[in-house]
């Protein structure tokens, strides 16, 4: 089944002199459960594509379906994680996480008991009264996450979600937030500069050419061997092949 269709996507940024085309054309579907990763050219649109899906930015031209519904605004049925974690310093791990729903003017003690449960399951649940500033670049993409899983998002959209990160805690956190991800049963569209990375946790890897970004390929990302980790896919000898293969796509 179908989650998001992406259906003929074109994208003209307008100025007073000229135009330019950021995409063109650009369709796909995301299966309910998916973890897809869209990787391209620096430049060549991926954020801004993943922004139309969130619905914060308009397309010139194409649709976005979110369960056969079109979308026309931000869906409640989306999930963002941006760059950086966005965290607000002044306010503790559990203020953080609680933010969305006070800004959406929900009750936090419907959600409370979930909360606990991520804090819990995810090794937070120790240092929810402590601040951003006392907590590793790991812990607090772990944080920015769990306040995304907050709304209950059925679709999470990953805007290069590690690339602050040091390399070490990168593979690390990338590890965790994959099995988290898997383990609430959401959906996945994440864009990435790191190729090694989308192989590890992706089911599917859109290539996107220079801009006009348009795809080029499409890679099913299958090991002989089913890992839960990314880390150890890593591992395996189908891993140096889609490398190879996917680097060829971006350099040609």
């Amino acid at each position: 089944m179908n989650k998001v269709s992406i259906n003929n996507i074109h994208m003209n940024y307008h100025s007073l002199k000229t135009w330019t085309k950021a995409l063109n054309n650009i369709s796909f579907d995301v299966k309910e459960g998916e973890f897809l990763t869209i990787v391209g050219p620096s430049g060549c649109g991926k954020s801004t594509l993943l922004n139309i899906i969130a619905g914060l930015l308009k397309p010139s031209f194409g649709e976005i379906h979110v369960d056969n519904e079109k979308l026309s605004s931000v869906s409640t049925k989306m999930g963002y994680m941006f760059q950086r974690d966005q965290l607000f310093e002044w306010l503790t791990v559990w203020d953080n996480i609680v933010l969305g729903l006070k800004i959406q003017h929900k009750s936090i003690k419907d959600y409370k008991e979930n909360l606990d449960t991520l804090l819990k399951d995810y090794g937070l649940w120790d240092f929810k009264s402590h601040y951003p500033d006392e907590l590793s670049g790991g812990m607090r993409q772990k944080v920015a996450l769990i306040r995304t899983l907050a709304l209950n998002p059925e679709v999470l959209l990953l805007d290069e979600p590690f690339s602050a990160l040091d390399y070490q805690t990168r593979l690390n956190i990338s590890d965790e937030i994959f099995k988290i991800i898997k383990k609430e049963g959401k959906t996945a569209i994440m864009v990435t500069h790191d190729i090694s990375e989308a192989i590890a946790m992706s089911n599917r890897i859109i290539v996107l050419s220079k801009r006009p970004a348009e795809i080029r390929k499409i890679f099913d990302i299958q090991f002989a061997n089913n890992h839960d980790s990314p880390l150890k896919c890593r591992e395996e000898p189908e891993f140096r092949v889609y490398f190879n293969d996917i680097w060829k796509e971006l350099n040609t």
